[in-house]
């Protein structure tokens, strides 16, 4: 069995959600946020850490996956969105934990089928696949997109002809 922690970050709210892997079936562990309460950006990157240190040593997941920054109309989101993932990242890499990454429209393929989904779509789907009674929390939903995107796309390289190993964090 493979335990995936799929991340969604963000500067106050940081989705995490957990998964596993029992052949190609993808059992729901847990799922939640890191949510900050300091008001300086450098205080909350260390919560985002700590909170991810705290949601690894819990779960002790095999493979991480994160969502890739994308480009806000505000620059300066962006910078801190990107600090945010930063932190998260460091903190899935203090396990020496390899890290793969998928955009957005990635994210929503693999889960609801179309890259442009809405965030209920997504809700919808992850409550679907894993046979939730409710919808996880929008930033929880969107982290358990992240590992069931993982879980997928690992998976289907994995059984190609041809293709073995991991390269920068993806299968090849």
């Amino acid at each position: 069995m493979t335990r995936i922690l799929g991340v969604d970050p963000g500067s106050r709210i940081t989705g995490y959600g957990v998964i596993e892997l029992d052949g190609r079936r993808q059992n729901y562990i847990a799922s939640g946020c890191v949510r900050t309460r300091e008001e300086s950006l450098p205080e909350r990157l260390k919560e985002i850490f700590d909170g991810l240190v705290e949601v690894t040593r819990l779960y002790s997941p095999d493979e991480i996956a994160i969502e890739q920054v994308f480009m806000h109309r505000n620059a300066d989101s962006a910078l801190k969105l990107g600090q945010a993932r930063g932190a998260a990242i460091c903190a899935c890499n203090l396990h020496s934990l390899s890290v793969s990454e998928y955009s957005p429209r990635e994210i929503k393929q693999a889960v609801v089928g179309r890259g442009g989904a809405s965030k209920e779509q997504v809700q919808h789907m992850i409550r679907s696949i894993l046979s939730l009674n409710d919808s996880p929390q929008a930033d929880a939903a969107d982290a358990l997109a992240v590992a069931l995107c993982h879980a997928q796309i690992s998976q289907g390289l994995a059984a190609m002809p041809g293709v073995s190993g991991k390269r920068g964090g993806r299968l090849r």
